[in-house]
């Protein structure tokens, strides 16, 4: 094989080397949803302790309803009174890679892994 042929392979073994140690660490890494309102953290659920999924409600001084269900490992606004309702179709997050924000609200629901350093420089 040519030098070029096993940089290609090399590099490929890398790749697929960072990406088991990464889903290794997400499996065993407690995952915390953070829900936030106006700023101000109301109530945070280890993700990996919850065995039964439930429901509560939040609601805010200007009449807006959030209703918040928790399951096995994710989290997700099932039904809410704003107009847009883009935080129901969101859909359950089970990672810190995007949140779930209702701006009339002012809702936002933040997972985060727990003892890991949660400055993230980028994603691919």
């Amino acid at each position: 094989m040519k030098s070029r042929s096993w940089i290609l392979i090399f590099a490929a073994f890398l790749v697929v080397l960072s990406a088991v140690v990464f889903l290794q660490q997400q499996q065993t890494a407690g995952h915390i949803a953070n829900i936030y309102q106006d700023n101000v953290c109301i109530q945070s659920i280890d993700l990996n302790e919850v065995k039964e999924t439930y429901s509560f409600t939040v609601s805010n001084v200007n009449g807006h309803k959030n209703t918040i269900t928790v399951g096995p490992g994710r989290i997700c606004v099932s039904d809410a009174n704003c107009p847009d309702r883009i935080c129901v179709h969101t859909g359950w997050i089970a990672s810190g890679t995007k949140p779930i924000v209702c701006l009339p609200a002012r809702l936002v629901i933040q997972i985060e892994r727990e003892g890991t350093d949660q400055d993230i420089d980028g994603m691919v």
